[in-house]
């Protein structure tokens, strides 16, 4: 069973977004603090899987083989740098679809947590929108980080708007992993 387990988002968390989707590793951005907050995540016994939404490959933006190569790059730069990503769970439809996976519907942290028994109550999940959150909140995740990286500006004011409130704000990934990292630590141990 996986004790620590930290969901991230791609698109906007790690990566810089963009409204043209991300296709090559070429248009592929590390955002600031990104790969430093993973690699401080899996010093601190973190594991960290990424949960996103990847419709450019139903939009035949990108193959299944360049999404598997996107992801070999990103995980491969990473790891370079001391982080570590667990497993990556994709959704491939378009919103238009209709399908049981893609967020705010929990179906992949559902499919990581019986993957990896993952105890959900005690998991965390960073995101930049209002999806992201809402996915965590529908799974039951015990903490959520929106991040103000990406779309998550804009997402702060949408979830103010629906009462929805996330459990830390941070200014990028670093921020959120050093939340995380201290949450856990006081949470574990209230005496502290």
């Amino acid at each position: 069973m996986l004790k620590k387990v930290v969901f991230l988002d791609r698109d906007g968390v790690i990566n810089r977004d963009s409204p043209d989707y991300i296709k090559s590793w070429d248009e592929f951005e590390f955002l600031p603090g990104s790969i430093e907050g993973i690699r401080s995540l899996t010093a601190n016994g973190f594991e960290t899987i990424i949960i996103s939404n990847q419709s450019a490959l139903n939009r035949n933006l990108i193959t299944e083989e360049g999404l598997s190569y996107l992801f070999s790059m990103m995980k491969t730069s990473i790891e370079a740098e001391g982080g570590l990503i667990k497993d990556i769970f994709y959704c491939p439809h378009r919103p238009d679809e209709g399908c049981e996976c893609r967020k705010p519907k929990p179906y992949m942290i559902y499919k990581a947590e019986k993957a990896y028994s993952i105890d959900l109550k005690t998991s965390y999940l960073v995101g930049d929108s209002v999806k992201d959150i809402e996915c965590a909140r529908n799974a039951g995740c015990g903490n959520t980080v929106l991040v103000r990286t990406g779309n998550g500006i804009s997402a702060e004011k949408s979830l103010t708007e629906k009462k929805i409130f996330p459990d830390h704000i941070a200014d990028n990934l670093l921020g959120a992993a050093h939340w995380i990292i201290n949450h856990n630590q006081t949470s574990n141990n209230p005496a502290a």
